[in-house]
């Protein structure tokens, strides 16, 4: 092999070994993967369940712990708590989708519900909307939580048979106790 074979052949294998370099370096968490981070900690909820088609109405508490999944993309919360049609649990993952543009938050409990939805957040307000499906019955449904300080958010979930006119179902408030 020539010198300048050799010399060409290093070349490139130096060039690719760089951008290798540069492709395997692990992405970071953007701003508004950092603006997910409110939701992590152990939270105390209460609320109010409206009577609906759905189910019956009354008091509702849960308690939920939310963790930063590793690389801090996603915010994972596993709830317990009880509420008018009797013991609840849930699991819910928070993520933001960068091509997308949006929030989005997949959650399922032991109601048999899972869902997927969508999201923005708009200085303290995050509001997601989806289509769902409760009892054989599809409808909107949007969901509204308002930070209330860094230790406190209120929350409302609506409904709407149009995605117009829109009906309170339930609302409450978590308060953080600790991380």
């Amino acid at each position: 092999m020539s010198k300048r074979m050799l010399a060409l052949s290093v070349g490139v294998l130096v060039v690719c070994g760089v951008a290798i370099a540069q492709v395997a370096e692990a992405p970071k968490p953007g701003a508004e993967h950092k603006a997910m981070e409110y939701f992590a900690g152990k939270w105390q909820t209460e609320g109010e369940i409206k009577p609906s088609p759905f189910g019956p109405g009354g008091k509702m508490t849960s308690q939920d712990v939310c963790e930063l999944f590793d690389g801090g993309f996603q915010v994972v919360c596993r709830g317990r708590g009880s509420g008018p049609a009797g013991p609840m649990s849930s699991l819910g993952i928070l993520a933001y989708d960068a091509a997308g543009k949006a929030y989005t938050y997949y959650g399922i409990d032991n109601a048999g519900t899972s869902e997927l939805s969508a999201g923005n957040r708009v200085g303290k307000t995050w509001v997601f909307t989806a289509i769902s499906n409760m009892a054989g019955h599809a409808f909107n449904s949007r969901y509204i939580m308002v930070e209330s300080s860094p230790t406190s958010y209120t929350y409302k979930w609506e409904t709407s048979p149009d995605g117009e006119q829109w009906t309170l179902i339930a609302q409450g408030r978590s308060t953080k106790s600790g991380s």
